[in-house]
């Protein structure tokens, strides 16, 4: 059993709690806990935000033929506190980060290496049917011999240039006479028109 003055040491307590924390960051007294060796440890509700959870606490315990006395008094989490996470040392993390780095690399090369396999694959596969169509639409050709003959490489679109070449020459024969015709007609028009001028001294 705990030593009853122990459990009644509140003023005591939080006087000792006042010498680190402003008065107005403790709260209602909230139980007390049995530590080994006799030590009993006075525990008050903390009022400061950010600690949701926590408990001052302060440590009490009896010498013989003294008064109660303080051990300790701190700001301790209880059971469901809102706690920071584990400290890891940097160079634990720095390794951590250099190995998730190395496999996120890994990944990368491996997916780039799958793809470029098949866009390989997919370029073969489009090959092969080209090649496929081309053989299927020769096949399913109907060479008719009654067909119009091929054009040779002179033709376009079916014409023929020499056709086109025999029509143009005959075009400028036509325009040659037709200019020498006109040349008839002014020189006429001039003579006549000479012949008046004389007539008219």
């Amino acid at each position: 059993m705990p030593d009853a003055r122990l459990l009644e040491a509140h003023d005591l307590a939080l006087e000792a709690l006042r010498e680190i924390t402003p008065a107005s960051s403790i709260g209602a007294p909230a139980g007390h806990r049995v530590e080994p060796d006799g030590v009993v440890s006075l525990l008050f509700e903390n009022t400061m935000r950010g600690y949701p959870g926590w408990y001052w606490t302060v440590s009490l315990a009896v010498v013989e033929d003294a008064e109660p006395t303080v051990l300790e008094a701190e700001l301790l989490p209880g059971e469901g506190a809102l706690l920071a996470p584990e400290w890891v040392p940097w160079a634990v993390r720095l390794k951590e980060y250099q190995a998730a780095q190395a496999a996120a690399a890994e990944a990368e090369a491996n997916r780039g290496d799958d793809e470029t396999a098949d866009d390989l694959d997919a370029d073969e596969d489009d090959d092969d049917l080209d090649e496929d169509d081309l053989d299927d639409e020769l096949d399913d050709e109907d060479f008719d011999a009654d067909a119009t003959p091929i054009l040779h490489s002179g033709d376009v679109d079916g014409v023929d240039i020499d056709e086109l070449d025999e029509s143009d020459e005959d075009d400028s024969d036509d325009d040659e006479s037709n200019d020498e015709d006109s040349d008839d007609d002014d020189s006429d028009d001039e003579s006549d028109d000479d012949e008046s001028d004389d007539e008219d001294e």
